[in-house]
């Protein structure tokens, strides 16, 4: 946050002048209790041992020097060496000043460095519609994505079409059965096929278009194709209408056909990597604190899903991006380890260079009470009807609202809800909230030009101002710390705890009476207010509604 770096600068320039360095247990943090002041540090206690004084020695001369500071009204020493600094509260005036300039790019850092970032999510193999877990990741990913660009991030973003393999295959089977049932010929249904009504449907469609279709040699390739293509439309039309972005739609028969997957394999080979035994290709994952080798060719020659990915993410490489970010169910876990070890062996450092987001389940209720789901049996409830049912603000607020590897209660009636105990119209309404304050100033005659000058808000003295200053500034840091963590719930956290604070200053400050002058002041610092939530907001993939 800017004050909290204004500190640390004036702090390191004390300390060079004494031939110290900045210490790795020193810390600047906000006081529990504002009445210490707005920051305090531990510099002097994480200094002592190298000066050989008392840190309470060493406090008071840093004091003394920071009591020269401008900017400071006052320094304090607590308790055995603690600083506690308070800024004049010009300083917090000219904050206001700042995110009225900055607007739309208030929060923005330059923390990225155009650092090329791909992020991979959703990624659901197209064999039937997104359920209401793909959404969480949906969310989660897009989310990331417009974060990492808010802090100068190069971002790509992706979907990866599972279109190979056995499940791909499986779909086609499943929707060629469901034509012969149609068709009254003879079949039979295998123990794993998919059940959802929706092949049904597609069989329908299927026979509407060519009635010829089972007398056809390649029918099942046929109906692959097509279910393949419509289920995948689907998918991209609820993802639209779901405000998520895919700049790349990759699909991973094209490494298979291109030959990336054997480059891939034969590379891991040379590398002693891979290993041939009883007719398959194995990885060592052993060696990288795996339980058990992983295979990437069986024995028939098929490929399995492991091979694939590391070829994939070969080619992620070899397209020149910096770092890989991708989004996996919580189920996946296990699943790390195994693919770091690849990256490793591909020329990358996973730690730096390979981040993998969890996404728990989603428990969704109504009042209370679960939804009964069961996808053995093909009914699930689809992103779709979420999306039908309580929008798209509200789904999305509700998916970022815990941290994304933590199961999440979904209750449909709850956001439905318009009250305070509803935590997507609890942000929305902070929002729209002072948008009509400013509105009934307008009707009142009142001004509510944008301030401009220190004069205009010198009078915000009050500590229900100030404050209220204060937190709007912490939006800086929770973009950062959302960014470098790669974790939307810091965001939301945050915009609910804003809101929080904003609904309390709301209840007791009458930001319509008094002079003109503090009239206009509080309306400027509301309006402030209003651009961090709708920044905030932004990154959410949630409207700012002027209304409610």
């Amino acid at each position: 946050m800017r004050d909290i770096s204004i500190l640390k600068d004036a702090l390191q320039a004390i300390l060079k002048e004494k031939a110290l360095e900045w210490t790795e247990k020193a810390v600047i943090e906000l006081p529990k209790d504002l009445k210490h002041g707005d920051l305090a540090t531990n510099i002097a206690m994480t200094l002592a041992k190298a000066c050989g004084k008392a840190p309470r020695a060493i406090a008071e001369e840093i004091t003394l020097e920071l009591q020269k500071n401008p900017l400071f009204s006052k320094v304090e020493i607590a308790g055995p060496g603690f600083i506690n600094v308070t800024f004049h509260d010009s300083f917090w005036h000219e904050q206001i000043l700042h995110i009225e300039k900055a607007s739309e790019n208030f929060g923005s850092s330059l923390l990225g460095n155009k650092r090329k970032v791909n992020v991979e999510y959703v990624s659901a193999n197209p064999t039937g519609p997104l359920h209401i877990g793909h959404g969480r990741g949906a969310a989660v990913g897009d989310s990331i994505s417009r974060i990492l660009r808010f802090a100068n991030y190069d971002v790509s973003t992706e979907y990866y079409i599972n279109d190979a393999g056995r499940q791909m295959r499986l779909l086609g089977l499943s929707t060629w059965l469901r034509v012969q049932e149609l068709c009254n010929m003879p079949f039979e249904f295998p123990e794993d096929y998919y059940k959802g009504s929706y092949i049904i449907d597609i069989a329908k469609e299927l026979l509407e278009k060519d009635p010829d279709l089972p007398k056809k040699e390649n029918a099942e390739d046929i109906c692959f194709e097509y279910a393949m293509t419509e289920i995948l439309n689907g998918i991209k039309k609820d993802l639209d209408e779901f405000c998520v972005e895919h700049q790349v739609w990759f699909s991973e028969a094209s490494l298979v056909d291109n030959g990336v997957v054997e480059k891939t394999l034969e590379t891991l080979k040379e590398k002693g990597i891979a290993y041939e035994s009883d007719g398959a290709l194995w990885f060592r994952s052993t060696d990288f604190g795996d339980d058990k080798d992983r295979v990437l060719r069986k024995s028939d020659g098929f490929l399995t899903y492991f091979a694939s990915d590391i070829a994939y993410h070969a080619d992620k490489i070899a397209r020149g991006f910096d770092e890989m970010v991708d989004i996996w169910g919580a189920d996946h876990h296990g699943y790390i380890p195994r693919m770091s070890a690849a990256i490793a062996n591909l020329g990358k450092n996973p730690k730096d260079d390979f981040a993998v987001i969890l996404i728990q389940l989603v428990n969704l209720l109504r009042a209370g009470e679960p939804v009964a789901m069961s996808t053995r049996s093909g009914e699930f409830i689809t992103l779709r009807e979420v999306i039908d049912e309580v929008g798209v603000d509200a789904a999305r607020f509700m998916f970022l609202s815990r941290k994304s590897d933590q199961s999440l209660d979904f209750d449909l009636e709850l956001v439905k809800q318009r009250n305070l105990e509803n935590p997507v119209y609890y942000v929305q309404y902070a929002h729209a909230r002072i948008q009509t304050l400013l509105k009934r100033a307008e009707n009142n005659g009142k001004t509510i030009g944008s301030v401009s000058s220190l004069e205009d808000i010198a009078c915000l003295t009050d500590a229900s101002d100030l404050n209220l200053i204060r937190y709007a500034l912490h939006f800086e840091d929770a973009v950062e710390d959302a960014a470098k963590s790669k974790a939307v719930h810091i965001i939301s956290f945050y915009l609910m705890d804003l809101a929080g604070k904003f609904h309390s200053y709301y209840a007791n400050t009458p930001v319509l009476g008094g002079e003109d002058n503090l009239v206009r002041a509080r309306l400027g610092l509301l309006r402030a207010v209003a651009t961090v939530f709708k920044n905030g907001l932004k990154l959410l993939g949630v409207h700012a509604p002027d209304s409610m």
